[in-house]
């Protein structure tokens, strides 16, 4: 008992934090629901592809956090501050690097998505928010640090006051209240980009208060540099199954968007409750990632796979909970998000039901995947996440999705193909850690 102790002691503050930031994209969307139809359209998959463009180099950058877990199951402080220092030398170098991806977004935009106004409203999003990738790596390397030396608590808190600050902005930014200028999607990137910069100052200000990182603030000693290329030859795996894992599901939302406006609307306001679930099981395997890291770099492999597994337990615990109260509830969560008209709003309902009930169905399966997957990378084993990712997702799903959508081109049937797909995972994963292969791997 005390061991499943031990892990909600860690993973409780981390999952909060991961399910505050999906109650800020639910408000989000449910702010612009109201501003117009066309950004909710133009949301998900504008977030999708910055995510993307992002998604590698923050988990490169978050990478850090599991050689600070390790060193700090050796007891090695010297190496955590090190660590520290390397991911955020890669986070301030992966910032400057994002402005070449931005001219992407807009032929990605303009080839695939219809419609000029919601073309138009994803260009905005996504410039905005890839331009400000720095603030997020910045804050990804000290939350880093934070996590892998166990004192998640300060990595909640100071979540919780950007996020506040984020809902605060939203409406005054959107609807353009106490004079300020009516920006609408303009306004929810300008004030996520924002709140994380508040985030990242905190953060990097009490990350100077721990004594394993006092010293010189940038200092690159040759300690740092071999850090930084070991982070590299984990992290680009690991920042590749980020990018994998997002660019199937974005390809997947872009096939979703040839069924109907509609359809695409109750399809994207379903996916933001989804993630008001998935996000605590990325809580969850930070915190599993965090303690296999620690149990590895006191060379206690044992406990390291026993941890793994603990947290599965308790992932899909709370996964079966939430998921029963989403089907209990969706009908005042689509309400959130149906238009105003009443032939609209009862068609958004039907299908919003049928796609709630699909989602419960997988969430036990994805909750599994992405917590044994954190358990993984947190071992060092960040190669066969990102290959098996690309088979299942590339190989696998995404030739099904397109066959799907050629031969019986609705939503359910779409949705039924991503129920295969993280069982999928969720099996060649489990198979993976129970196996043991991870024990050969030596970080440290």
């Amino acid at each position: 008992m005390k061991s499943y102790l031990d892990i909600l002691r860690l993973a409780w503050p981390l999952a909060l934090g991961m399910m505050n930031n999906a109650i800020l994209q639910f408000t989000d969307r449910a702010f612009l629901a109201r501003e117009s139809m066309a950004s909710l359209e133009a949301v998900l998959p504008a977030s999708m592809l910055a995510y993307i463009a992002l998604g590698f180099f923050q988990s490169i950058v978050a990478y850090s956090g599991t050689f600070v877990a390790q060193y700090h199951g050796a007891r090695n402080p010297v190496m955590c501050r090190a660590s520290y220092h390397a991911g955020l030398c890669l986070a301030l170098v992966s910032g400057a690097l994002m402005v070449a991806v931005l001219p992407l977004g807009d032929l990605v935009f303009e080839t695939f998505s219809s419609g000029a106004e919601v073309i138009a409203r994803q260009k905005t999003y996504y410039n905005i928010c890839t331009a400000g990738g720095v603030c997020l790596f910045g804050q990804m390397a000290a939350q880093a640090f934070f996590t892998g030396l166990g004192k998640t608590r300060i990595v909640l808190w100071v979540n919780i006051l950007g996020n506040a600050l984020n809902v605060a902005l939203d409406p005054i930014l959107i609807f353009g209240l106490f004079g300020c200028p009516k920006l609408g999607i303009a306004g929810a990137a300008y004030a996520t980009v924002f709140a994380t910069a508040v985030q990242w100052i905190i953060l990097t200000v009490a990350a100077r208060r721990v004594k394993v990182v006092s010293g010189s603030w940038l200092a690159v000693s040759d300690a740092n540099q071999s850090l930084i290329f070991r982070i590299l030859r984990y992290g680009i795996p690991s920042g590749a199954y980020a990018v994998l894992n997002s660019l199937s599901f974005t390809i997947f939302v872009f096939f979703t968007g040839s069924v109907g406006h509609v359809e695409q609307a109750v399809s994207n306001a379903a996916f933001t409750v989804c993630y008001l679930l998935f996000a605590p099981m990325e809580g969850f395997a930070l915190g599993a990632a965090t303690l296999v890291g620690h149990a590895r770099g006191r060379g206690d492999d044992a406990e390291a796979r026993r941890t793994g597994l603990r947290a599965v337990l308790l992932g899909c615990a709370f996964a079966a909970f939430a998921s029963l109260a989403v089907v209990v509830l969706r009908h005042p969560l689509l309400a959130l998000f149906a238009p105003s008209e009443p032939s609209t709003a009862a068609q958004f309902h039907e299908i919003g039901s049928v796609l709630f009930l699909m989602m419960a169905t997988w969430q036990l399966f994805d909750a599994s995947d992405v917590i044994i997957c954190g358990a993984l990378k947190g071992a060092g084993d960040t190669k066969f996440v990102m290959w098996w990712m690309l088979l299942v997702a590339f190989v696998i799903w995404l030739p099904l999705v397109w066959l799907v959508h050629a031969v019986h081109n609705t939503m359910t049937a779409l949705w039924g193909t991503m129920i295969f797909f993280v069982v999928v995972l969720c099996i060649g994963s489990l198979v993976r850690w129970c196996g043991g292969a991870w024990r050969k791997i030596r970080m440290i």
